[in-house]
């Protein structure tokens, strides 16, 4: 089979020839037929994952069909269309998993990471990695959802917010533009903010009632004007600009980090004392959120924005995620 790998930290995608895998105990092989590119991508090719073993084959965002099945695999069948996301598997022993908060387990295998991921036309995961896609979603939109999706979809109906509540999403691009559909179809205020006015036909085209430019004045002002923010969803991946909309949540208000930047966050403390305000970050989920995020996608009609390459073209595709001028997701398909 042919398969994208990273032999080294820093070293190019290499397209080389590689056995099939053959499942072993409560294991699948998956025909890859879609791999959606994320940022985080980028702890395989950098080698900024400890421990990470090379080589090694990226990609999380997987969509397929179960080819071969171990031993001890109940329910999964040869022929089911499968995603695969960022939780390959989990111990099931340590303190996360017992209390059933396994995408925090201790000793998880992330794919494309600590286990080969979907940059290849096969691919062997644990039977619990596993979520079925609906006929009504292509395997094209299935990858990014399994990650991108998963990662909004699961924030938003995890924040407390109802119906009615005013959510805001800082940013448009590979996670915000799914974020503002999920939050639109699920009923609440929706929001956009992001760099620019010639954002916001978009915006609004996916469901915001409201766009904010935040190089145009302080949006934290401009949500206050609004009423506030029950939720602000940060997509980007800037601490400056997420502690800029800090002062736009409302009284028992939530920021909700899904945008992973290093960089520490400047905080005025007195404004969530006094709102009961807070903090939170959000991983992606286990596999039955996955499913979950593909059912609601495929009843409300959400779907990702999407460039692809074929596989041979794997760093192209890299190159062109990593630019940041994708709109939005980038997607390798092999074809099969």
């Amino acid at each position: 089979m042919r398969a994208v790998q990273v032999s080294r930290p820093g070293g190019p995608l290499e397209l080389v020839e590689r056995q099939v895998p053959e499942p072993g105990p409560r294991q699948v092989r998956v025909r890859v037929q879609a791999c959606g590119l994320c940022h985080s991508d980028v702890l395989t090719r950098e080698g900024h994952w400890p421990g990470i073993v090379y080589p090694r084959v990226p990609g999380h965002e997987i969509a397929g069909v179960i080819d071969a099945a171990g031993a001890d695999v109940p329910k999964w069948k040869v022929g089911q269309r499968v995603g695969i996301g960022w939780l390959g598997g989990y111990c099931g022993y340590c303190e996360p998993c017992r209390r059933g908060n396994f995408v925090t387990c201790s000793n998880q295998q992330v794919t494309g990471i600590t286990i080969d991921g979907g940059y290849q036309e096969f691919v062997v995961v644990p039977f619990e990695a596993l979520a079925v896609i609906p006929d009504e979603i292509s395997s094209v939109d299935a990858g990014p959802l399994m990650c991108a999706g998963i990662t909004t979809f699961n924030s938003l109906r995890n924040t407390g917010a109802r119906a009615g509540d005013r959510v805001a999403v800082l940013g448009i691009g590979g996670l915000g533009h799914l974020a503002v559909q999920f939050a639109s179809k699920m009923g609440f205020h929706t929001v956009a903010i992001a760099r620019g006015q010639d954002k916001e036909p978009l915006a609004k085209q996916l469901g915001a009632r409201h766009y904010i430019d935040s190089t145009d004045g302080d949006p934290a002002a401009a949500l206050q004007l609004l009423g506030g923010a029950r939720i602000i969803i940060a997509t980007v991946t800037n601490a400056q600009a997420m502690a800029a909309t800090l002062g736009g949540l409302s009284v028992d208000g939530r920021l909700v980090v899904l945008g992973a930047d290093p960089t520490p966050m400047p905080l005025e403390t007195t404004g969530l004392i006094f709102k009961r305000a807070g903090i939170y970050g959000w991983p992606s989920g286990s596999s039955i959120d996955s499913e979950d995020t593909l059912q609601f996608s495929a009843m409300t009609g959400v779907r990702p924005m999407t460039e692809t390459f074929p596989l041979e073209r794997a760093q192209d595709a890299y190159d062109r995620m990593i630019s940041n001028k994708a709109r939005f997701r980038v997607v390798i398909t092999t074809g099969h």
